[in-house]
């Protein structure tokens, strides 16, 4: 079993991650191969928190251009979690 820290890689500092962040709902970038279960467990184990809904979504990578030859990014995931409304991620940015 992975470790929490090799799920959730970190909170999207996003402006619809802010928006969203009003109705409980957060935004982490999470490894690729990652599920729901792996997910909700993660989230719960390193912010104590109870999450309600996962839903992800993969986000493929751009093709960008640099001089002559091309390069693709690579693919990511995102996870937008639900939690009950007493609780919060304290979310800090630097």
């Amino acid at each position: 079993m992975r470790h929490a820290t090799d799920i959730v890689k970190r909170v999207l500092h996003t402006e619809k991650g802010t928006r969203i962040a009003a109705r409980n709902q957060y935004l982490l970038r999470v490894a690729l191969d990652a599920n729901k279960p792996e997910i909700r467990r993660a989230v719960e184990e390193l912010f104590k928190v109870k999450v309600l809904h996962v839903n992800t979504q993969v986000a493929h990578g751009k093709w960008r251009r640099l001089s002559n030859s091309w390069g693709r990014r690579s693919d990511w995931k995102k996870a937008l979690v639900t939690l009950p409304k007493d609780q919060k991620i304290d979310v800090k940015t630097s």
